[in-house]
């Protein structure tokens, strides 16, 4: 098929090339010329384990190209993507902004050559659906030339059509390969038709896989949900809503086993285990972070308070994950007294591992909270401190390139980001540089004998 995708963000250009290796010929379409230049080269404009190469591949095979021409690509296209950025206002409100313009400027650019199918990949409130359709409508009003009296056919002729995006940062091309399901919210059965036409090689699983995003051995179909624009809109806010109060509630939870004496990553596993709760997203730590599961539930909740029904599961959510945060700063209290002239290392910046993004970054919030207190802070990330020296300059930061430099002279060290070269750590060599020899396990993910037999203390969540 021939396709456009507006907005090459995270979520447009992952989408833009996996749609171009199943043999689509896509246009990805960004007003960033200097972004563009570097598109066309192959770069990425974030780090996404693969996605470089991916994207050359693309590129090399034609099938992928850029574009900051709405126009061109749309007059191009029968499917076209709209998957520009929804950040949060200060309200917790989605900002529609890019959105409107985006769908504005498509409605512009249709023709009555064929029907185009209008898809809204952008993470957006319930009933914007219906309201993508409405500044269509208007961008083609805008430029309507034909006269009253012509034909209904010589107008454009389009559906709006909903299919949320899962993709979790770190794994977004096999998350794209081989997804949980594929949601398409749309009032047109020819529209969602030609949807399941177009994801078909996916939900068969007939493409040859990827060398580096190999299929899943257990993975044979995946399933086709069709459901009306409302519903699909608000599976996406519903879905990483539940996640994170699964993580606050393993949060909770391990508060509760530090007072009895209990171990969380016993419980969370005994529970896990059923079948009807499941084991992922139970890990206790410093939080949750990055960009989603905070807008998300913050949009959520401004839907709620528009109709006038409460939400008090979703802001206990935010509150325990808020409260979260500061853990790591009572055990350092509990463990060096004061904290006020004391050196801390925080091993990680980015939200998760395998990403630079420092949005709603829980290192960011333990580091402002130590500087308040008066300490030193150094970090280490093996991608994102330059991003964060670009991104934070306020922050007083002293940058690292490597752990051991992160340790030398460190009254302690706080996992912060669960990146593998973490848990793969010298602690016998890093103890011999650490002024005081304690580490605070923020994720629960070292191994604890490896820690203490090192000679360091170990102080993990929850246990």
């Amino acid at each position: 098929m021939d396709i456009s995708v507006i907005g090459a963000g995270y979520v447009g250009l992952v989408t833009s090339a996996c749609l171009a290796y199943l043999g689509n010929r896509v246009i990805a379409v960004d007003s960033n010329r200097e972004k563009l230049a570097s598109l066309k080269q192959g770069r990425a404009p974030f780090y996404e384990p693969g996605l470089d190469q991916f994207l050359k591949e693309a590129i090399e095979s034609g099938f992928l190209e850029f574009s900051d021409s709405i126009e061109s690509a749309v007059a191009r296209s029968q499917v076209v993507f709209i998957a520009v950025g929804t950040p949060p206002l200060v309200n917790g409100e989605s900002d529609l902004s890019q959105v409107m313009a985006v769908a504005r400027a498509i409605g512009r650019s249709l023709d009555s050559s064929r029907k185009r199918i209008i898809v809204n990949k952008s993470t957006v409130p319930v009933g914007s659906g219906n309201w993508v359709e409405m500044l269509v409508s208007q961008g083609v009003q805008s430029v309507q030339t034909v006269p009253a009296r012509a034909s209904k056919s010589d107008a454009p002729v389009f559906s709006v059509v909903s299919n949320p995006e899962f993709l979790r940062e770190g794994s977004a091309i096999a998350d794209s390969f081989y997804p949980d399901r594929i949601v398409v919210g749309a009032s047109d059965d020819q529209a969602a038709a030609l949807m399941k036409q177009l994801y078909q090689p996916i939900l068969s699983q007939s493409f040859e896989a990827p060398a580096y995003a190999p299929r899943p051995s257990s993975l044979a179909t995946v399933p086709f949900v069709v459901t009306d624009l409302p519903s699909a809109e608000l599976i996406k806010y519903a879905a990483n809503a539940f996640l994170a109060m699964k993580i606050s509630f393993a949060n909770e939870i391990a508060g509760l086993c530090e007072k009895v004496g209990a171990d969380v990553r016993q419980i969370v596993r005994g529970i896990g285990l059923d079948k009807r709760i499941g084991a992922n997203f139970l890990s206790s730590g410093v939080g949750w972070g990055g960009s989603c599961f905070g807008k998300d539930i913050g949009a959520l909740m401004q839907v709620a308070r528009e109709y006038n029904y409460t939400t008090p599961l979703l802001e206990a959510t935010c509150e325990v994950n808020e409260r979260q945060r500061l853990v790591v700063i009572k055990k350092l209290q509990e463990e060096l007294k004061i904290l006020k002239g004391r050196t801390v290392g925080l091993m990680g910046l980015s939200f998760k591992p395998n990403t630079d993004d420092l949005r709603d970054a829980p290192s960011l919030t333990i580091a402002r909270q130590l500087l308040k207190m008066g300490a030193s802070v150094k970090v280490y990330d093996p991608v994102a401190n330059d991003i964060c020296r670009d991104q934070h300059p306020d922050l007083d930061l002293v940058y690292c390139d490597t752990l051991t430099h992160l340790a030398t002279d460190s009254d302690a060290l706080v996992l912060v980001t669960e990146w593998e070269e973490f848990q793969r750590s010298d602690w016998k060599g890093l103890s011999k540089v650490m002024r005081w020899p304690l580490i605070i396990d923020g994720r629960n993910a070292l191994i604890e004998s490896d820690v203490t037999i090192a000679g360091l203390i170990y102080r993990g969540i929850g246990h």
